[in-house]
């Protein structure tokens, strides 16, 4: 119930809902958090569940629990929130028709442009694993993109557009150079980086004009798409 009284309205249109998309998000990462424990390649830039798959001793049994107990919580406070009615097919749906539509220009577009660059490296060596659709959402365009230029703005750094773009720039490219640090790292491609700094713009701007949740999903029909479906 609203504060009026009123029933909750059955769609939701996303933007500005963050705890909408937090829920909508649910099945995607709980997905993901179990095929990671029997995949037999990792994403280089996903240090949560590099994290988590830490803290648990490299055991699945626990990891698996930890996820299951967090999934537990999660559904007791989207019900308590009031944002249950956000896994109902009348929202579900809509939100992945969209973000079929974006993944789809995203891979057709991004594709086009980095194969005609000259970067020395064809197509099918420059899309690797995306991946940890979820994970990669929450870090890099809800915490650096999002609360980057927040914090910009609030701190006076920068004017709110000039933090914008900022914010905007910076999240895309750490979230391209993320995958070639660090001990895991793939070896250095220019047209890998360049391609994923370009999706990160463009997810980045799904995520700020849709919602997180249309670029979660976005993201993960994206890495779909390109690793299977092409």
């Amino acid at each position: 119930m609203t504060g009026g009284g009123r029933a909750r309205p059955t769609a939701w249109y996303g933007h500005g809902d963050l705890a909408s998309s937090l829920v909508l998000i649910l099945p995607v990462w709980l997905a993901y958090a179990a095929a990671v424990v029997f995949a037999t390649t990792s994403n280089r830039a996903d240090l949560v569940s590099r994290g988590i798959w830490a803290l648990c001793g490299g055991e699945r049994a626990p990891y698996l629990v930890v996820h299951a107990v967090l999934a537990a919580l999660a559904l007791a406070w989207a019900r308590r929130a009031g944002r249950g009615h956000c896994l109902a097919l009348a929202v579900v749906v809509p939100v992945l028709v969209e973000a079929t539509l974006y993944a789809l220009t995203l891979a057709v577009a991004l594709g086009a442009l980095v194969a005609a660059l000259p970067l020395g490296a064809q197509l099918d060596h420059v899309v690797t694993a995306l991946g940890a659709g979820v994970h990669e959402e929450l870090v890099f365009r809800l915490a650096l993109f999002a609360g980057g230029a927040v914090v910009l703005t609030r701190a006076g750094v920068a004017a709110p557009r000039l933090a914008w773009l900022i914010a905007l720039v910076g999240s895309s490219v750490l979230f391209a150079a993320a995958h070639h640090l660090g001990p895991h790292a793939e070896a250095w491609s220019g047209a890998a980086l360049v391609f994923r700094a370009l999706a990160g713009l463009g997810l980045a701007l799904v995520c700020w004009y849709r919602s997180l949740a249309h670029a979660v999903y976005a993201h993960t029909l994206f890495d779909l798409y390109v690793l299977v479906v092409r």
